[in-house]
């Protein structure tokens, strides 16, 4: 699996770790994020990886940044994409078995290097149930479309 990767200052570190770790679980990391300290502004990496998630060249995504949340706010700009924010394992399993995100976002102000694995691990490894959650997810794309 292709896993777009983004971050801004904030997250450098965790992003450098979290990297290898998806490595490490045998997937490839495409890497849109900056890789230094210096501040710059998470709305540019989130488009980036969005776009990349939206375009097919990525299968999903992660970003990174203070909280998730500013990041998040920017991918969900680009259309076609379902980003949330995860803090927990439970929550990561079930953006993706209910809403099928193609990307979920983190703080790393908020989680640790350790859960940020887990909850990626947690992530890729869930599958999208269909059914009544596709029902919802249509819903969500005429919402997107202004047919609602």
């Amino acid at each position: 699996m292709k896993v777009a990767i983004g971050n801004d200052h904030a997250a450098t570190d965790l992003k450098m770790e979290v990297m290898e770790y998806v490595k490490s679980l045998g997937h490839e990391v495409i890497n849109f994020g900056t890789d230094g300290h210096e501040s710059c502004n998470y709305p540019e990496y989130g488009e980036k990886v969005a776009r990349a998630v939206a375009a097919g060249e990525a299968d999903c995504g992660v970003l990174l940044c203070g909280t998730g949340v500013g990041i998040s706010l920017a991918a969900n700009k680009v259309k076609g994409i379902r980003c949330g924010v995860c803090s927990d394992t439970t929550t990561a399993h079930l953006i993706k078995e209910h809403n099928n995100a193609n990307i979920i976002a983190m703080g790393a102000r908020i989680v640790g290097s350790e859960l940020a694995k887990d909850i990626v691990k947690t992530y890729l490894e869930a599958e999208f149930m269909g059914g009544r959650h596709q029902t919802r997810i249509d819903m969500i794309h005429k919402i997107e479309e202004g047919q609602q």
